[in-house]
């Protein structure tokens, strides 16, 4: 095979959420790229069926069921990932809960616990643990966080989704400058209105679905393969000198005047 840009052979990815619509579509991506794939969620048997189908192609792929809410238990996580193929290249934290919609005054301290853990904490645990052993690797390492539009501007709905979201933005841009030297480049997406289960409710929404493709310039939803491939950028050479950068995926709306 002729060197490509997108090469992955040889890397061992490990993708949090990767039972989900969009985490499916990251680990098939990073498979067909060449990565070795550890996936991981708390659906120990869509990890193992998810696992045997990215094996079955050809490849090599682990099932690492793990509870992200059970910070206790990240870093044994990290070292049953470590454990697989004695390392970790590329780190995809993909996993994520909405939580409540509604105003923040009116969030349960269970809720700001739970949303906080999974979509903030996890990552940082799971990156303590993980990238000392990344840098002490010949490569460097990829580590690619999952945030999300909501993360970049006021909302009244998921208010504490979007907290999440923007500190994992910030995240990336704290690691990056930690582990830059080191060889470890850290960056986040920000996905917008995407077609997956998540979003099913949304995209069923009658009232909401013409006000938000009018907002939208390409006029649709973004497909999973279409957040998979730029998780496969940042994860290949093609984005080896991208570093810190928060990467919006969401057909312009974030941009967009209405018009």
């Amino acid at each position: 095979m002729a060197y490509s840009l997108f090469d992955l052979r040889g890397k061992v990815a490990m993708v949090t959420g990767a039972t989900g619509g969009l985490g499916q579509a990251i680990c098939a991506a990073l498979r067909a790229h060449g990565a070795k794939v550890l996936v991981s969620d708390h659906d120990a048997n869509g990890c193992a069926r998810l696992a045997q189908a990215l094996a079955g192609d050809g490849g090599q792929a682990h099932a690492l069921p793990a509870d992200l809410a059970d910070i206790a238990g990240l870093g044994d996580c990290a070292a049953r990932a470590l454990a697989w193929q004695g390392r970790v290249d590329i780190l995809v934290c993909n996993a994520g809960v909405q939580g409540p919609a509604g105003p923040l005054a009116a969030v349960s301290d269970s809720d700001w616990q739970q949303v906080m853990d999974i979509n903030l904490r996890s990552a940082v645990e799971l990156t303590r643990h993980l990238l000392p052993a990344m840098a002490a690797g010949s490569g460097g390492g990829s580590v690619v966080l999952m945030a999300s539009i909501a993360g970049l501007r006021g909302n009244k709905a998921i208010g504490l989704y979007g907290l999440s979201k923007a500190a994992l933005a910030q995240l990336a841009r704290n690691l990056a400058v930690e582990w830059g030297p080191q060889g470890i480049r850290v960056n986040a997406i920000s996905p917008g209105l995407i077609r997956t289960p998540l979003a099913a409710q949304l995209l069923d929404n009658a009232d909401f679905m013409p006000r938000r493709l009018a907002l939208t310039p390409l006029r649709r939803v973004g497909e999973p393969d279409e957040i998979a491939g730029a998780v496969v950028l940042l994860a290949s050479p093609a984005g080896a000198f991208i570093t810190g950068h928060n990467l919006v995926i969401d057909g312009g709306t974030t941009i967009s005047d209405g018009n």
